[in-house]
């Protein structure tokens, strides 16, 4: 198996990443939303952002 990011081979300890640094790109990745699925229906949109502002503590 080939690391996702860099395409060296995977090693266990990280699996299926090759190391760290590799597993840590990957993960910035996820937080930043880069792997999100785009909606196109605009309903799916409004839904999503409502269940953020009832998820998102308000700030006084």
């Amino acid at each position: 198996m080939s690391c996702p990011i860099c395409n060296k081979e995977a090693v266990a300890r990280y699996r299926p990443f090759c190391c760290k640094r590799c597993a840590d790109i990957d993960l910035g990745r996820w937080l930043k939303g880069d792997y999100a699925v785009p909606a196109t229906d605009p309903e799916d949109t409004e839904k999503a952002a409502e269940e953020m502002a009832r998820a998102t503590p308000r700030l006084h």
